[in-house]
């Protein structure tokens, strides 16, 4: 019996990004300009074409869209909030692979990890800001 062998897929570089509650691990290889998340391709998981822009747009800046293949596992919050996370995680993966991208993805604003969260609702308070109507009598 022959042994079968097996192909080691070697990464070229790997980013963790973050948005709202999502997080998305992002691991660069050589290949084609296929991206995968969670197994499945681009199209088939988001579907819709705003957010596969989004996550398209670190190689579009950087010109690379047909030089690496990316995959991806991404957890968490809602579409939106996975899309950015995985934006800023290809933006993460193609620094670490090459510096020389770090300026042009800086100044697009994609190395910089979006702050904003939703707001925690308090108790005694029906959401984080609303209060229940005021009651003079």
């Amino acid at each position: 019996m022959a042994k079968k062998e097996v192909k080691k897929v070697e990464n070229l570089g790997h980013g963790v990004g973050r948005r709202k509650t999502s997080v998305a691990r992002v691991y660069l290889r050589e290949g084609e300009g296929k991206i995968v998340i969670n197994g499945r391709a681009l199209d088939a998981y988001f579907g819709n074409p705003m957010l596969e822009f989004i996550v398209k747009q670190p190689l579009e800046t950087t010109e690379t869209t047909q030089k690496y293949d990316i995959l991806i596992n991404v957890k968490g919050g809602g579409t939106s909030g996975q899309a950015g996370a995985c934006r800023h995680g290809i933006a993460r993966a193609l620094v670490d692979h090459d510096e020389a991208f770090r300026p042009a993805l800086r100044a697009a604003g994609f190395m910089t990890r979006d702050p904003r969260m939703v707001e925690r609702q308090k108790y005694g308070q029906p959401g984080a800001r609303r209060k229940f109507q005021f009651s003079k009598r």
